[in-house]
């Protein structure tokens, strides 16, 4: 029988983003590779990692301390795999108390001359070190090396049928969105993404959206979402 056709946004995104045509009707969030291999992948990875995240951690850890005072991690309450709530670990790159933004869509406000944030803080985000921490909640089964982005808590009611895929999986440290696409997105078309990657997650995906999450790094790419503008 011939697979299936994407009909919907998922068609027309497919058509306009470019995805890899590895099929849009699979369920391999139920496959081998998602339900075993790559777990035991990610606590490898973390291992193996583990060193190096605590060396960077030790001189970060210093200079967030000097700059303000003020706590090193920050934990913001995500939702996880079937809407599981957890707290999502980063390095603090805001100032104590700074007012939460959004943008019409819901996304969050970030401009590259905001002043909400840290000296510190803007170098760990253009240089993604703010998310190191987030290979302890890999370790604690919460999160992946790889999978769709955790969304907030307080949009869990706002999300569509064709959107809650992305629920079926772990959410990642990277993933499709952040790698091939970072902040350019709609909040609408990040989640319809993230679902066709956990129908369609594989190895083959995966380590072509790592290498794609090197480039995107250490060129800048899409990094703010609000380019131009300034908070007041």
């Amino acid at each position: 029988m011939a697979e299936k056709t994407a009909v919907g946004p998922i068609a027309e995104i497919l058509e306009n983003e470019q995805i890899p045509e590895i099929g849009t009707k699979k369920q391999n969030y139920k496959g081998f590779y998602q339900l075993v291999l790559k777990r035991l992948v990610d606590i490898l990875v973390c291992l193996v990692a583990l060193p190096f995240v605590l060396l960077v951690c030790i001189p970060v850890a210093i200079l967030i301390k000097v700059e303000d005072g003020g706590p090193i991690f920050y934990s913001s309450k995500r939702l996880g795999k079937g809407f599981r709530h957890f707290g999502m670990l980063k390095f603090r790159s805001m100032k104590v108390n700074a007012p939460d933004l959004r943008n019409a869509d819901g996304s969050t406000y970030n401009s590259k001359n905001d002043p909400r944030v840290t000296k510190i803080g803007r170098f760990l985000r253009e240089s993604s070190l703010d998310e190191l921490p987030q290979f302890f909640n890999v370790l604690a089964g919460q999160m992946s090396i790889v999978g769709p982005r955790a969304g907030d808590v307080e949009s869990e009611n706002t999300y569509e049928e064709d959107e809650k895929g992305k629920l079926l999986i772990r959410p990642g440290i990277t993933g499709y969105t952040q790698a091939y696409h970072r902040n350019n997105l709609s909040v609408r078309k990040k989640r319809l993404l993230d679902a066709w990657y956990a129908h369609n997650v594989s190895a083959l995906l995966d380590i072509k959206i790592l290498f794609r999450t090197v480039k995107t790094v250490f060129c800048h790419e899409n990094l703010y979402t609000n380019e131009e503008e300034t908070v007041k």
